[in-house]
């Protein structure tokens, strides 16, 4: 899609009807909403201007700062050109307009009024006397909670569990924009079993499992670009893992919140996230966690330079790597395997790499060892590992093995729901620039511009 015209009054209807911008409305995630604005030449004046904010406040809502008060989300939305329902505030003429048949389905109807109600649509439907339009379909339905149990034992908890991994195992091979929203609803009702009453080790097990879900809540939400909800859902399954007396997991959570840092090239203060979580990794004695938070701290080192501390500590990931049994590993850290061993120590080499070109070559053999091993259900593990060969490949001179790789790496990129792999293409896109001379290189550069702006 190419970038949408901003005009002198609002901003094109057509942007608010993007997937990712749509999801960040419905959540009022109004960092994300600014920093897709900006993504498509939108300034922050601009936005200051639509608004009526200042440009330092449309700052510290891009640092973080969460906007909660009303009356500024109906300003934003107004400003900005958003139907109002978009944001879950109150309709206005248009999205009052969109509730369509839908809204005379209210609960304070006895039953009978609701299933005459019911019967009259379902007939106008049938014989095509209703017309309803998208539009309407977009808009969600009135939320009504599912009833949770009064008394929970260890089965209610495992379905907890199940649930995680199974959406889990989605975000690895589909990305955080296919099962993101599922998570949420899913850790919505999840939270509510709070309520219920249960033994002290079931209660145990029960904030165990909430602690992950949240784990796997921020994990999906930076992977598709909202950063604050990230961080908060990080920050309660932390708090969780401490009450449940987890450390394994909340070393884990620690890993997730360094990794968020990492991509946002807050390389220090997610080298400080990896150290805690050693420490926990350490009380648990889980060496395939340890081995996972070394492997971490070691690129962080590379990318602030240091290769005699990065070198120290993916030796040390190695070794813990390999005193650890995966089969005895909690669920959330068995996904760390050889490719991950190989990728964390590719990645380490291709950093360093930037002052010490010396290192290019054992980036290549290591990524490429990785790519070679990647499990088939880990796709968005493997376009980073791709990203990272290829562009290392074009850095030396191996054009047309990079430009292989890094148009198998743009095709999945396309096919996975995921802000992160299109933000790490960044890298690529400048090495193939850098061989704009070639055809191929212009091609690749294209098609990573392509997906940079849809």
């Amino acid at each position: 899609m190419n970038v949408t015209h901003v005009s002198e009054q609002a901003i094109s209807f057509a942007i608010w009807e993007r997937p990712q911008m749509r999801q960040a409305l419905a959540v009022r995630d109004i960092a994300t909403v600014y920093l897709l604005l900006q993504r498509v030449g939108v300034s922050q004046r601009r936005i200051a201007a639509l608004t009526g904010q200042s440009q330092s406040e449309i700052s510290e809502i891009l640092n973080g700062r969460q906007v909660m008060a009303y009356d500024v989300l109906v300003r934003i939305a107004d400003g900005l050109g958003v139907p109002r329902g978009y944001m879950g505030l109150a309709y206005d003429d248009a999205s009052q307009a969109m509730a369509g048949p839908l809204a005379g389905f209210q609960d304070d109807a006895d039953e009978d009024e609701q299933v005459r109600r019911l019967l009259a649509h379902a007939a106008q439907v049938t014989i095509g006397a209703a017309v309803a339009t998208v539009d309407e379909w977009r808009q969600p339905l009135a939320r009504v909670d599912t009833p949770v149990p009064a008394k929970i034992g260890d089965a209610e908890v495992e379905q907890v569990e199940t649930v995680t991994q199974s959406l889990r195992a989605l975000d690895y091979r589909y990305g955080g924009g296919v099962c993101r929203d599922a998570v949420v609803a899913q850790l919505a009702w999840s939270q509510h079993l709070l309520q219920a009453t249960c033994t002290e080790k079931v209660g145990r097990r029960l904030h165990r499992a909430l602690a992950d879900q949240h784990n796997l809540a921020g994990w999906t939400s930076f992977d598709v670009g909202l950063y604050g909800a990230a961080r908060r859902h990080l920050a309660r399954a932390l708090e969780q893992a401490k009450h449940a007396k987890d450390p394994s997991l909340a070393a884990n959570i620690l890993y997730r919140m360094g990794r968020v840092h990492l991509h946002l090239d807050r390389v220090e203060d997610a080298l400080r996230f990896f150290q805690l979580g050693q420490i926990c990794a350490q009380d648990a004695s889980c060496e395939l966690t340890v081995a996972m938070l070394c492997a971490n701290e070691a690129w962080a080192y590379a990318l602030l330079g240091d290769e005699r501390l990065a070198m120290k500590s993916i030796s040390r990931a190695r070794d813990e790597y390999a005193r650890a049994d995966r089969d005895t590993a909690p669920a959330w850290v068995r996904f760390f395997g050889d490719a991950d061993i190989a990728a964390a120590s590719g990645m380490t080499h291709a950093s360093l790499a930037q002052t010490h070109p010396g290192h290019l070559p054992k980036a290549a053999e290591l990524l490429s060892n990785s790519v070679r091993n990647r499990d088939q259900n880990m796709a968005r593990s493997k376009v980073f590992e791709l990203i990272g060969l290829a562009t290392v490949q074009l850095r030396l001179g191996e054009v047309e093995e990079g430009l292989e790789n890094g148009n198998e790496a743009v095709t999945l990129v396309a096919q996975i729901r995921s802000v992160r792999t299109i933000d790490r293409l960044a890298p690529l896109r400048d090495a193939a620039a850098e061989r704009r001379h070639e055809s191929g290189a212009r091609e690749l550069c294209r098609r990573i511009k392509g997906l940079q702006i849809v």
